[in-house]
């Protein structure tokens, strides 16, 4: 997963990290390394039940284990410095979140990988800015045309009001 002596370390994003633009707001050393799927997991949408409120106005990306499911998603280069960083974006002092070390499929073979998992999952639809980020990282990424489907069908919540999609500049 790091690699202490390049001073990188690899983390597999399936959620609004699949959107290099979102990513880069507090995680710039980011750098696209591949794509890859997480076996015998499926892709869940919810909140923590520590955080009822969310900045997407709906719940959020997190993997669940399913025999027999996959999650497709991007594995990016991070520098050390950003580890921090990352844990910060993706909740982890708030216990929103829990970093895990997961084992990713890619062509280049199996590789192990930082990513992270909702603490006391609550399904909640996510909201349709929440999705169309999600949807926008996995067309960018050239996750399968299948899968980026299933991502266009997710059901959302219907919240039409300001969000985080605001703040991200998209290339």
């Amino acid at each position: 997963m790091s690699d202490s002596s390049s001073g990188h370390f690899l983390y597999f994003a399936f959620g609004s990290n699949l959107l290099k633009e979102r990513l880069h707001l507090a995680n710039p050393s980011a750098t696209f390394f591949s794509i890859g799927r997480l076996k015998d997991y499926k892709l869940k949408f919810g909140l923590s039940e520590k955080h009822t409120g969310s900045e997407w106005h709906g719940g959020a990306a997190t993997v669940e284990e399913s025999p027999g499911a996959e999650v497709w998603g991007v594995i990016w280069t991070l520098s050390n410095e950003h580890l921090s960083s990352l844990d910060n974006q993706e909740g982890v002092s708030a216990g929103l979140y829990s970093p895990q070390e997961v084992s990713i499929e890619t062509d280049e073979g199996m590789i192990r990988c930082r990513t992270y998992q909702m603490n006391h999952f609550h399904p909640c639809p996510p909201s349709p800015q929440y999705k169309q980020v999600v949807c926008m990282g996995a067309k960018r990424s050239g996750l399968p045309e299948e899968y980026q489907r299933k991502l266009e069908e997710i059901p959302t919540n219907n919240y039409s009001g300001p969000s985080i999609l605001d703040q991200i500049k998209i290339e």
